[in-house]
């Protein structure tokens, strides 16, 4: 059955309502999800057969039938963990339905239909007695309900439910505790990823400095954790503050509680300095003696550091305090972590709360100025980057008259501004969201540029004359940057924008950028391929249908879809030269018809092609270019630095991500990219190709 679905298209700023399949949804979730991941994550799974063999053990030796719980069960591969390891009986409890279905098959394919019943509900919805979906409670309580926070998919009301009503008193559970532990930095880097930083702007009447308004610097900023890939920061853009503090542990072998909680460790700081963030993490033990450990520390406090499990499903948190505070070398402080039922956040007291009679359960801190509610952290730091703005600057000097009338297309821009202080006659921007317009009106108080940048608020396709106050547009200016944009590409909307205010700009007016190219290059992950790999066998347990499951889900598309990712997160070697794909022209009309580009990029280096990576240069005058992908040019060993303010495009080669697979020696890869402007989509398609000219 088909349903249509009403869909924003990012590219072309319309709305359009799509013929999909009924299970498109079921689709996508699967296709983008970690499943693979997990199968792939051998320390994950060694450590939880591991836990479940002794919890079955202790079971059998009370002489007592195994009676297991599982809760979110996925693939159904801790169940058979479970069944292989002694258990009578396993209760798999998946609320996706998808999911649940193919855990069916998944068991029955491996042999255990008799011992595993696939129960697709809520776990709080599974009830007890002789017509329940189980007749009595369980001992064990497996689950693997945890993301990166720990508790951030609800696994604390999962958990205290399952205690009440699913399991036995005292039951054993695998992992059996888990310990969040945290680490006080400054790091001037990842605090300009929650705050706006004066901005120095360069004219020919000296230097003007862009300050925030006071309420954004007060703020105490979004509640939400930044997750990332901690181990890709480098240690020369933090200052460790204090020593790994274990802030609190969740046993849960034990009746949970989802109440809301706070913890507080006193440390001296090691060193003086500005406390602004705390980076968190935590570890899982599956066994009460804790002898049976998978951690999520990153590699300064990992006891192996050499024997790092990579795993892109669970990644360590970034936290930032709701205010910088200054820190002297062991001058005693205390840091508090606070959570809820789904989030965690930190606050610094000077002296203990408790000792002070301080009210320890503060409430989750809320954004109040509107900025970390429009801005995510990659944008701040994009506005942060003084040698982006410089470029911006620089090459507005080079457009800019003493009488030009400017437009401003993006969202969220300080481009207004540059260009007033760079001598702009008159400036306009366009904020097509109330909430913008409110934070952007905020910013230009603050500078007292409120009544010398008029903000237009509405959509830059139903501008009138009017709201230009009769005057015509001798410079249209775009970063470009749009909040809805997902693919390097979607800020193309800018083009579409470009033609629908067409008959608002003077015969000869600049147009910057002037244009843009799409880029393409050749890659070979470090890891990032596993999130897209095939498993066959985990464990010891046959997942084929899983993989065939995924795999459908990427084929559900009659093209399949290039995916974003912030690469400075994921490290790749380049085999291939970077390739132009495709140019657009600002200075013209978005065309009627598609435009095709058809070609071979060729391989370079040896290694496994896993994919092509796919990225947008701005070409702002003819002599300066911003890039949303690589930096620099690629090392001799092929080392990419990658834009860490913007997510590239991946496009995996599914022949080349399977590591059964033998390597092949493909010579190029052929490509055909289309940019359909009717719909605004970039479509493609990648093949390896050998020497010979077959293609795979």
């Amino acid at each position: 059955m088909k349903v249509f679905c009403g869909r924003a298209n990012p590219t072309t700023g319309s709305v359009e309502w799509l013929e999909e399949d009924e299970h498109y949804d079921y689709h996508q979730e699967i296709a983008r999800s970690s499943y693979a991941d997990m199968l792939h994550d051998k320390d994950r799974n060694v450590k939880y057969y591991q836990g479940i063999r002794a919890a079955v053990s202790r079971v059998k030796e009370r002489e007592q039938k195994a009676l297991v719980l599982d809760i979110g069960t996925g693939t159904g591969l801790l169940s058979m963990m479970a069944v292989t390891a002694g258990a009578d009986f396993c209760y798999a409890i998946e609320v996706f339905k998808p999911m649940a279905d193919a855990a069916v098959k998944i068991v029955e394919k491996n042999g255990f239909s008799d011992k595993i019943k696939i129960i697709n509900k809520h776990s709080t919805e599974v009830t007890v007695g002789p017509d329940g979906d189980m007749p009595c409670r369980a001992n064990i309580l497996v689950t693997e309900l945890f993301d990166t926070e720990l508790i951030g998919e609800g696994a604390l009301p999962s958990y205290e439910h399952a205690h009440r009503h699913l399991v036995q008193e005292n039951c054993e559970a695998v992992p059996h505790r888990a310990t969040v532990y945290a680490q006080l930095v400054e790091s001037r880097r990842m605090w300009s990823w929650n705050k706006l930083f004066p901005i120095h702007v360069q004219t020919s009447l000296g230097e003007q400095v862009i300050v925030p308004p006071l309420e954004l610097e007060r703020c105490p900023g979004a509640p939400s954790v930044y997750d990332i890939q901690l181990n890709q920061v480098s240690p020369a853009d933090f200052t460790v503050l204090s020593d790994v503090l274990p802030m609190f542990s969740v046993d849960f072998s034990k009746q949970v509680s989802s109440s809301a909680a706070c913890h507080s460790r006193q440390f001296e700081p090691l060193v003086s300095g500005r406390a602004q963030v705390v980076l968190s993490w935590w570890d899982i033990e599956m066994d009460p003696e804790g002898k049976i450990k998978c951690t999520m520390a990153p590699f300064w406090a990992h006891s192996d550091p050499e024997g790092l499990q990579w795993r892109d499903h669970w990644m360590q948190c970034v936290y930032f305090l709701s205010q910088e505070e200054p820190v002297i070398q062991g001058s005693a402080l205390c840091l508090v972590a606070h959570h809820d039922d789904y989030c965690v956040w930190y606050s610094l007291w000077r002296t203990s709360p408790e000792k002070n009679g301080g009210d320890l359960h503060q409430v989750r801190p809320v954004c109040d100025c509107q900025a970390h509610l429009l801005w995510n952290r990659p944008r701040f730091g994009e506005l942060n980057d003084q040698d982006r703005t410089d470029q911006y600057v620089q090459a507005l000097g080079t457009v800019l008259k003493p009488d030009s009338i400017c437009l401003c297309v993006s969202d969220g821009s300080l481009l207004p501004m540059l260009a007033w202080h760079l001598g702009a006659k008159q400036v306009f921007t366009v904020e097509c969201s109330a909430a913008s317009h409110r934070l952007m009106k905020k910013i230009f108080k603050a500078n007292h540029l409120e009544e010398k940048i008029n903000i237009i608020e509405k959509r830059s396709e139903l501008l009138t004359p009017a709201d230009l106050g009769g005057k015509k547009v001798s410079l249209l200016l775009g970063e470009p940057f749009f909040t809805t944009s997902l693919l390097p590409w979607h800020n193309l909307y800018f083009w579409y924008v470009r033609t629908a205010v067409d008959q608002h700009l003077v015969p000869s007016a600049i147009v910057m950028p002037q244009a843009a190219s799409l880029h393409a290059m050749v890659v070979e992950f470090r890891d990032l391929w596993r999130i897209r790999s095939p498993c066959g066998d985990c464990e010891g347990f046959d997942v084929h249908i899983m993989d065939d499951m995924v795999k459908r889900a990427l084929d559900f598309r009659e093209s399949r879809e290039a995916e974003p990712h912030p690469l400075w997160e994921y490290p790749c070697r380049s085999l291939s030269e970077p390739q132009r794909i495709l140019t657009f022209d600002f200075r013209q009309l978005v065309p009627q018809q598609p435009v095709r580009a058809e070609g071979a990029i060729e391989l370079r280096r040896p290694g496994r092609s896993h994919g092509a990576v796919l990225w947008m240069d701005y070409h702002l005058t003819p002599d300066s270019t911003v890039s949303t992908g690589l930096l620099r040019p690629a090392g001799d060993k092929g080392d990419c630095c990658w834009n860490p303010h913007c997510k590239q495009a991946v496009y995996f080669f599914s022949t080349s991500l399977d590591p059964r697979v033998p390597l092949s020696s493909p010579q190029s890869v052929t490509y055909t990219v289309e940019f359909r402007p009717h719909t605004g989509d970039i479509t493609m398609d990648f093949r390896l190709s050998d020497d010979l000219g077959s293609v795979h």
